[in-house]
């Protein structure tokens, strides 16, 4: 056999290999969504209202009430934390390295921006502010160090906070200076984790085949969803039925 025809065979060889490699992966796409009425909640602080703690920056607008954000068109809730509930023996080659080495967490308006967060434990959250007035972040995580320390008025370099083992929950970051400042963290030590966006959907790629266990929380309820089984098939995105979230459970 020719050289040529050696380097041919192998080439197919390669191809035949790589074929079913990038082909075992899946993806998963769905929606939260209110399950009846819900009156808007009133902002926490209120546009003007001179008793709020540094009401020059935290009155200048409303300071809404983000525990419970829901899109008037679709119905769909935002900030819900999607998770794949451990680690797979399979992650795509592709996130080896997180494409970020820092997630940012910004303090806007006296609020935390965004509202809810995932990180992995090979990143660090990088705890910034935009405001002209000093903050206080703080956070008592179950399996990570605890943090709480000043953060400078307008501070754009921030404070990198590590975590070194995946939480169970996500991790409530609250403000000692302005009380109502309230966000989440969501620490895995995985790649498959999302924020359901204003419109209350979410989508998570690259998965492994076979049965993914998901955890889905929102902060007033908890757990949406604390084993939500969904079969990630080879090459395929699959839709995950309407997660609907009753309105009475949300008051």
């Amino acid at each position: 056999m020719s050289k040529a025809l050696v380097r041919f065979a192998a080439a197919l060889v390669c191809a035949a290999a790589a074929a079913p490699a990038q082909a075992q992966w899946g993806s998963i796409k769905g929606q939260v969504v209110l399950d009846g009425k819900l009156d808007p909640l009133k902002p926490l602080v209120k546009k003007g209202d001179a008793a709020a703690k540094d009401a020059a920056v935290c009155a200048a607008n409303d300071v809404p009430d983000e525990s419970v954000v829901v899109d008037e068109k679709s119905g769909g809730i935002a900030n819900v934390i999607v998770y794949l509930r451990k680690k797979p023996d399979m992650v795509h080659p592709k996130f080896a390295n997180p494409p970020r080495a820092t997630v940012t967490y910004d303090q806007m308006g006296c609020k935390f921006i965004p509202h809810a967060t995932v990180i992995q434990t090979n990143q660090k959250l990088n705890i910034i502010s935009g405001d002209p007035i000093a903050h206080n972040t703080r956070a008592t995580p179950l399996k990570n160090q605890g943090f709480n320390f000043i953060v400078p008025p307008s501070d754009r370099k921030g404070t990198d906070v590590p975590f070194k083992v995946a939480e169970n929950l996500p991790i409530e970051v609250r403000c000692d200076i302005h009380p109502w400042m309230r966000g989440w963290v969501m620490v895995v030590d995985h790649p498959y984790a999302a924020v359901t966006a204003e419109d209350g959907t979410f989508e998570i790629t690259d998965l492994p085949p076979g049965e993914n266990e998901f955890r889905v929380w929102q902060e007033k309820v908890g757990y949406l969803e604390k084993s939500l089984k969904v079969k990630v098939e080879s090459g395929k995105q699959t839709v995950v039925p309407t997660i609907k979230v009753a309105a009475a459970t949300l008051k």
